[in-house]
């Protein structure tokens, strides 16, 4: 068997940015709610497009979804929140 170095058209590929800003900023704010104290963030998804985050899904309580936009707009990086959330129980 030969192994041949990967390409694309005889070219070798091209990693624009392996890690790009907005994937970084989501998983931070990802990791922020699933740490944080009075909230349950399972079922919450993180969109960044620039330095605003969406926050969309289903919180148990009304008062998670404040407490979601709290530690959102907590995380360096983070301008504003779009809080697309929704609560099982009032």
């Amino acid at each position: 068997m030969v192994f041949k170095p990967q390409s694309f058209h005889e070219e070798e590929p091209v990693v624009e940015q392996e890690f790009p800003p907005d994937a970084t900023l989501e998983s931070s704010v990802a990791s922020a709610l699933a740490s944080a104290g009075g909230l349950d963030a399972t079922d919450v998804s993180v969109i960044a497009e620039g330095s605003v985050v969406t926050l969309r899904g289903t919180v148990l309580r009304a008062g998670e979804v404040v407490r979601a936009e709290e530690v959102a707009l907590s995380v360096p990086g983070v301008s504003a929140t779009v809080n697309d959330l929704r609560a099982r129980q009032p």
